[in-house]
């Protein structure tokens, strides 16, 4: 689920004065936003891999109202793996290409179990960061956004960053990465331009910080550039009348 474009092999070395740069914008958005933010799930390693794979190109309301709709069919996640596809599906119509999505998900859940002998992933928690991604990307469409995803969101609490469109384009916009990189190329660009200290909360705080920034300034179209808080700092800034094209008055209902 993780096959969006990517531009292929881009080299590039990081330079300290860029990784100075992206702590600065951590750290200026993160006094905006407020860290530490607090996680948004608890769930264990397997229903965040199943809820990841669900949230693909999807509102994060429909895809937790998919995951919730079979949590409450399934008992547990062996019965969603033996189950008739058509019965999946017809549970999760609420999500971007149910049909994809619905044999996808039983099929990473066959290959855990010929893998493991089991439906767990507990064991990932003993493994290093890198080789837990790796694991976790030898199944069914599992890319690097969905192995670092299930990392970091889980109760593994493991520092992976996933990067969404959000932050992939304020990436871009900021220069931290070259214009056309792709989605899974910038995950390991990012991710080299972070302290190889930081724990999973400075992760997850910076994964968060950048996808708020895209999600409530940053717009595709029309970016409210004066409200940015790193506006001084972005290269691609416009006229800072641009604020006031994008935060139209509310309708009235």
């Amino acid at each position: 689920m993780d096959s969006l474009f990517d531009s292929g092999p881009i080299p590039i070395a990081i330079q300290p004065d860029q990784s100075a740069r992206a702590l600065e914008i951590h750290e200026r958005l993160c006094a905006a936003y407020g860290c530490p933010i607090a996680y948004f799930h608890d769930h264990d390693p397997l229903s965040e891999l199943i809820s990841a794979l669900l949230s693909h190109r999807t509102r994060n309301a429909e895809s937790g109202r998919a995951f919730r709709a079979l949590k409450a069919h399934y008992s547990t996640w062996e019965l969603l793996r033996d189950a008739p596809e058509s019965e999946v599906r017809d549970l999760i119509p609420m999500v971007t290409w149910p049909e994809q999505k619905a044999p996808r998900i039983q099929q990473v859940l066959q290959k855990v179990s010929e893998l493991r002998g089991e439906l767990s992933l507990e064991f990932l928690r003993e493994l290093a960061v890198d080789d837990a991604r790796a694991w976790l990307e030898q199944l069914p469409g599992v890319g690097p956004k969905t192995s670092a995803a299930t990392l970091l969101f889980s109760n593994l609490r493991m520092p992976a960053m996933p990067v969404d469109s959000h932050h992939h384009r304020v990436a871009i916009r900021l220069a931290l990465i070259p214009p056309r990189t792709g989605l899974e190329r910038a995950h390991d660009l990012l991710a080299k331009l972070l302290p190889a200290d930081w724990d999973a909360q400075h992760v997850y705080d910076h994964h968060e910080v950048l996808m708020f920034l895209g999600q409530r300034v940053c717009h595709p179209k029309k970016p409210a550039c004066g409200k940015c808080p790193v506006n001084d700092l972005c290269p691609s800034r416009q006229d800072q009348s641009s604020e006031l094209q994008s935060d139209p008055p509310p309708k009235s209902r």
